[in-house]
This record gives C-alpha cells, sequence and structure tokens, in this order.
C-alpha cells in the first residue's frame, strides 16, 4: 500500500501506525509541504518508519493546477496542454518541451528525497468530459498524446524519477468528477481501443500505473476499472499489454462505494498491486490495513523493479535546461490564461 500522511511531520499515533504495517511507499500533498527542510525531514522521518532508506515516496507535480510543489521551493510549470499546443505547432519542438519539463521535475523532486511523480497524465479528452482533467491532458490525438507521455516519461527516468502513467485504461470521457461522483463510459470497446487506450499501450513499458475509477459499462457493466478483475486482466494486462506496477488510484475517492475494508477487498481481488490512499485519515487507513496482502510474488517483483530503476541519473546541465525550457514556451506559447 502507499499511504498519505496528515501534515507537515508525523504524529506519534502516525510513526507507530508506519512502523507496524510497513507500508511500501508513501504520498505527499500540499499540506505536508512547507519549505524545503521541513519536507526532506519528512521525508526522512517516513522512510525511517518502514526501516528502508529506498522506500519510494510520490507525488503529483504534473504543472498546471495540479502540483503539489510550488514556488518559492519550485517553479511553476504549466499544465500539459501548453505543452499540447506547442506540439500542434511544431512537433519536435513541442517533444523537446515535454521532455526538458519531466526532467526539470526530477531535478526538483529528487532534491527532496521523492522517487516517483504521478504523471504523465494519458488521458485523452472527449469533448464532453468533465474539467476533472480538462488541460491536465496533452491534446485529443492520442498519437499525440504518446508522444508527449513517451517523452515526459523518458525525461523523469532521466533524471532517476519514477513516472506513473494514468489513468489506465483513459479517463478523458468521463463526464463527472470521479473524486466525487462515479463516473460511466458507455463507449465501445472498439471506440476505446481506436482512442483512450492508444497512448497506454504505447506506453505499456511504463515501471508504474494508475488506474481509473471509472465504469466502462460496454466492458464491464457493474465495477469500475479499479476493482474490475476483467478489465484489469483482459484489457490493461492483455489487451493493453502493461505489466509494471498497477496502483489503484485513491480509494478515498467518492466513486468507489463500500467501506474502506470492502473497496480494499475489491481492488486486490480484481488484480491491483498496490492500493493508494491519500488523505491521512487514520481510521480508513487501518480499515485498509486489515484487508492488505503483504507484496509478493509478482507484484513483489514489479515493486521490486520500480526500486531498482529509481536513482539512475544523467549527466543533463540543469542550468542549460531552464534557460531553454523558458525560452521554448515564451516564445512559441505564451504562458499567460
Amino acid at each position: 500500500m502507499i499511504l498519505g500522511c496528515s501534515g507537515l511531520k508525523l504524529t506519534e499515533s502516525e510513526q507507530a501506525f508506519y512502523r507496524a504495517e510497513r507500508p511500501w511507499g508513501f504520498i505527499l500533498f500540499a499540506r505536508n509541504i512547507s519549505e524545503r527542510n521541513q519536507v526532506t525531514d519528512l521525508i526522512c522521518e517516513l522512510r525511517e518508519c518502514v526501516g528502508r532508506p529506498d522506500a519510494p515516496v510520490l507525488i503529483d507535480q504534473e504543472g498546471g493546477r495540479v502540483q503539489r510543489i510550488k514556488p518559492p521551493l519550485v517553479q511553476n510549470y504549466p499544465p500539459a496542454a501548453k505543452i499540447g499546443a506547442l506540439h500542434v505547432k511544431d512537433r519536435e519542438l513541442g517533444l523537446r518541451a515535454a521532455w526538458i519539463m519531466a526532467r526539470l521535475h526530477a531535478f526538483d523532486l529528487s532534491r527532496f528525497g521523492i522517487s516517483v511523480n504521478c504523471t504523465p497524465v494519458l488521458d485523452v479528452p472527449d469533448r464532453d468530459g468533465h474539467q476533472a482533467i480538462g488541460n491536465r491532458a496533452y491534446c485529443k490525438n492520442p498519437t499525440a498524446v504518446a508522444e508527449l507521455g513517451r517523452q515526459t516519461m523518458d525525461g523523469l527516468m532521466a533524471g532517476g524519477v519514477m513516472p506513473v502513467i494514468k489513468h489506465i485504461p483513459g479517463h478523458g470521457r468521463a463526464t463527472v468528477d470521479s473524486h466525487f461522483d462515479l463516473p460511466v463510459v458507455n463507449a465501445s470497446l472498439e471506440e476505446l481501443t481506436a482512442c483512450d487506450f492508444v497512448p497506454f499501450r504505447a506506453l505499456r513499458d511504463a515501471p508504474m500505473a494508475m488506474t481509473a475509477h471509472i465504469v466502462y459499462a460496454m466492458l464491464d457493466p457493474t465495477a469500475p476499472a479499479t476493482s474490475s478483475a476483467l478489465i484489469i486482466e483482459q484489457i490493461i494486462r492483455q489487451q493493453i499489454g502493461f505489466s509494471g506496477l498497477l496502483m489503484s488510484d485513491d480509494v478515498s475517492m467518492k466513486a468507489l462505494s463500500g467501506d474502506f475494508a470492502t473497496k480494499a477487498g475489491a481492488i486486490f481481488g480484481a488484480g491491483c498491486d498496490v492500493i493508494l490512499h491519500c488523505n491521512g485519515e487514520m481510521s480508513e487507513m487501518t480499515a485498509i490495513c486489515g484487508h492488505t496482502p503483504f507484496l509478493t510474488g509478482v507484484p513483489a517483483d514489479r515493486a521490486d523493479r520500480v526500486i531498482k530503476l529509481t536513482g539512475r541519473v544523467d549527466d543533463a546541465d540543469e542550468h542549460a535546461l531552464r534557460g531553454e525550457f523558458a525560452e521554448l514556451l515564451a516564445e512559441h506559447v505564451p504562458l499567460v490564461g
């Protein structure tokens, strides 16, 4: 499991809980971010609790409205749609901008000890789709989304930070926000295969992926992808061909029904490798832990691969890349609006 925590430092109850339950990893949010030493101290404390200095620490640092660490700790980054707009104007410049932005994220995050960034967003937005995705998506062309997602994935990994492709098998057609409601998508398998699945299949070699809390009614009318054995096995694992570590989206989101024990059981029963719980609420984490198995077998091998890949860093020049990135976007895509 991957768990959040409540604030800027761990409480005594959180310390005791993490020591006893030993989650595989942790995730940080804006509520956990104050200043540089505080963040690095918190991350060290989390890892000390589980006795693993390489325990993954995740964050959502996409750019735009989903950027948990903000100035003055790091610079503001544009949303993916800005990179997509540059790609429309000039394909090579767009691809270059995607790689550089991801490499800059890796510079930023590695300084804190954060090892996993939950990006790229590979969702292909439908014209009727909810703005929960919106400009977090690169564009509406699935081939372009795949190209830009590949550059983002490669840029992060060049800096030793692991990417998470999301939200598999595709969130772009959802007409409600899965943080609050359960989306139902009525597209056929043929439609989904021709569009939504394309970027995920292109990046099926990613080390990690995050599921979508969405019912695909033509595939499984009863369960969202996160808790659908049919979708995980037949679509995500077989048709898309993803073989990496599969984590759920946040189990505390309102799209999923039932108590937390029921949710956890359904998620693991469907074939997810790791469950994600974000809000740091102790009673919810306790309920989840009671129904979370140990990482063993193939899921453990997938998790070990993530850790082994982390920290392999190229010799990129950060100062030069920051200058190039600023010029690319200032000249070709204004950063206003």
